[in-house]
């Protein structure tokens, strides 16, 4: 049974890793652009927050992943905060009631943005495996889109990102 198990990992895993170059947008390449309500109801515009770092998470409630990666923003929420990084959680496949219930209890230092999906972001950034984190630069192109990233790779990859522009993403980022 154990074997079973194993052999499923693995094939998953492996299908992961082949999958990514089909499913990831290319580095330097724009994302596309989408208008959808927050939590609140207040339509979010992605491309509005050109000139900020965004991290671009693409994620359900159920997902056991998400969840932990969602951990390591909190675990670098302080960086995040200090260095104006917009978090954008997009709810694929969700209702508004379930993503309420997922961060009911959360608390954000950073700038965070619930986005709930209607099937335009599932289908335009053809999520295939959750989670999916892009790393979106100040100039509003790609510098990495791939799954989960734990908090310390996280921050070294934003780290460079934020040196590759400090004058366009200072002061940006600002929480609303």
């Amino acid at each position: 049974m154990k074997k079973k198990h194993l052999a499923a990992l693995l094939t998953i895993l492996l299908i992961s890793f082949l999958a990514a170059p089909v499913w990831s947008l290319e580095q330097g390449s724009v994302p596309p652009d989408f208008q959808l309500p927050d939590l609140d109801g207040k339509e979010f515009r992605l491309s509005e927050h050109k000139g900020e770092v965004m991290i671009l998470k693409l994620a359900t409630t159920w997902c056991p992943t998400c969840r932990q990666q969602s951990a390591d923003f909190h675990e670098i929420g302080d960086f995040l905060k200090e260095n104006n990084i917009r978090l954008v959680e997009v709810f694929v496949q969700d209702s508004e009631k379930m993503v309420r219930e997922y961060i009911d209890n959360e608390s954000y230092p950073m700038s965070f943005d619930a986005i709930l999906d209607d099937g335009r972001v599932l289908k335009d950034y053809s999520v295939y495996l959750i989670p999916r984190v892009l790393l979106i630069g100040p100039d509003f192109t790609i510098s990495r889109d791939g799954n989960m990233l734990p908090a310390d790779e996280l921050k070294k990859e934003l780290e460079k990102l934020i040196a590759r522009a400090p004058a366009v993403s200072e002061g940006a980022g600002e929480a609303k």
